[in-house]
C-alpha cells in the first residue's frame, strides 16, 4: 500500500515524502511506559501502510528511539525517509540547547551510529541556541551536506528572521512547528508566510494537541502517572474542561462525516497546504490505522469554515508548554 506523496522543500532541496509522516517520541519518553515490541510492531505496519516519512530525534529517550527506529532500517532503511534532530540535550538533569558548530557535527556521527545508517535524509535544528550565530550553527550543518552525511536542512520553532538568515546560508527544505486546530500560533507569528515565502515545507507535531483533538480523554486522571501531559496547562482541571467543550463541537463536525473525531483534526491539518505534511506519534498500531485513515480526507470550505468559527487562534485554555518549557522555545526564537 501506498499514500499519495507530497514535496517538501523546492529546487535541489525539495524532497516528496508520504502525505502523512509518523512521529517516534511517544514511544520512548512522556506519554507513559515504552512498548518497544508494539512500537516496533507499529514502524513496520506504518511502512506497510505507506507512512514512510519518519521523525525522530537524539534526545527522545534520550536516545532511545533513535535506536529503536534503527533496528527496523536494518532491513527496510529503503523505504523510509528519516529525519532526526539535534541540539536539545540533558546536562545534570536540566534541558539544555547547544548549537555550536562541533557540537553540530558530533550529533550527527552518533545519530548516524545509533540509527545504523550512512545518510539522515532530513537533519533538524531541534531548538535554536540564541547564543550561537545562527549562521555559524547552520553553515557546520551545510558542511553535512557536503559531507554526504546529510541530504536535506529543516529546523523548529524559529522564528522568521532566523529562518531567513539559515536559508541565506544553504536552502532549507522544512520547518517543524506545533500546528494544530488548538495550536495556530504560525499562521500569526510570521512563520507560516516566510516559509511559504521561501518555498519551505511545514512539518507540523503534535497535529492532535497530544492527544486532547481525539476525543478519547476525557479527565487528567486518565492518564497514567509519569505522563508527562500531567504537567501541561492544557490538561488541568478547568482548562482541560474548556478544551474538551471545544472538542465536543469538533466532535459534532466529524460525526456528520462518519469520521472520529481525531480523523477531522488530521484531516485540518493536511487541508492547510500542499506543503503540510503533519506527522502524528503513536505507539500503537490501532491509533496508527486511525490516523492513516485520515490522510486523504479532505475538508470541503463549510466544514474549515465552521472550525474557524469553532476553534480559532487562542481558542484553547491554557499554554501549549508549561512555563519553563515555553520560555526555552521564546528564549530560542528571538531574532
Amino acid at each position: 500500500m501506498s499514500l499519495p506523496t507530497r514535496v517538501l522543500g523546492s529546487g535541489s532541496s525539495a524532497v516528496e515524502v508520504s502525505q502523512q509522516g509518523l512521529g517516534g517520541m511517544g514511544m520512548s519518553m512522556v506519554y507513559g511506559t515504552r512498548d518497544d515490541t508494539e512500537s516496533t510492531a507499529t514502524l513496520n505496519l506504518a511502512l506497510d501502510l505507506g507512512v514512510t516519512f519518519w521523525d525522530t530525534a537524539d534526545v527522545y529517550g534520550p536516545h532511545h528511539n533513535e535506536e529503536l527506529i534503527g533496528k527496523v532500517l536494518q532491513t527496510r532503511r529503503d523505504e523510509v525517509t528519516l529525519a532526526t534532530k539535534f541540539a536539545n540535550h540533558m546536562v545534570d538533569g536540566k534541558m539544555t540547547i547547544t548549537g555550536d558548530p562541533a557540537y553540530v557535527k558530533q550529533s550527527c556521527d552518533n545519530s548516524l551510529k545509533r540509527l545504523g545508517i550512512d545518510t539522515i535524509d532530513v537533519y533538524y535544528y531541534h531548538r535554536v541556541d540564541k547564543n550561537v550565530p545562527i549562521e555559524e550553527t547552520w553553515g557546520a550543518m551545510a558542511e553535512l551536506v557536503t559531507a554526504g552525511k546529510v541530504r536535506y536542512l529543516g529546523i523548529s520553532e524559529a522564528a522568521p528572521d532566523v529562518i531567513r538568515r539559515a536559508h541565506a546560508v544553504h536552502p532549507m527544505t522544512a520547518g517543524q512547528y506545533e500546528w494544530s486546530l488548538f495550536t495556530r500560533d504560525i499562521e500569526q507569528d510570521g512563520v507560516l508566510s516566510t516559509c511559504r515565502e521561501l518555498g519551505i515545507g511545514i512539518v507540523p507535531y503534535s497535529p492532535l494537541g497530544r492527544g486532547l483533538l481525539t476525543g478519547t480523554i476525557q479527565s487528567q486522571d486518565e492518564l497514567v502517572e509519569n505522563d508527562w501531559r500531567r504537567t501541561n496547562p492544557r490538561f488541568q482541571d478547568e482548562e482541560i474542561q474548556k478544551n474538551l467543550l471545544l472538542v465536543a463541537q469538533l466532535s459534532e463536525l466529524a460525526a456528520a462525516r462518519e469520521i472520529t473525531t481525531a480523523q477531522f483534526a488530521l484531516a485540518w491539518v493536511q487541508s492547510q497546504g500542499l506543503d503540510v505534511v503533519p506527522i502524528p506519534g503513536t505507539k500503537r498500531r490501532k491509533y496508527l490505522t486511525e490516523n492513516v485513515a485520515a490522510a486523504t480526507i479532505q475538508l470541503n470550505s463549510q466544514e474549515l469554515a465552521a472550525v474557524d468559527a469553532i476553534a480559532p487562534y487562542g481558542a484553547a485554555a491554557g499554554g501549549r508548554y508549561a512555563a519553563a518549557a515555553l520560555k526555552t522555545i521564546a528564549d530560542s526564537t528571538k531574532d
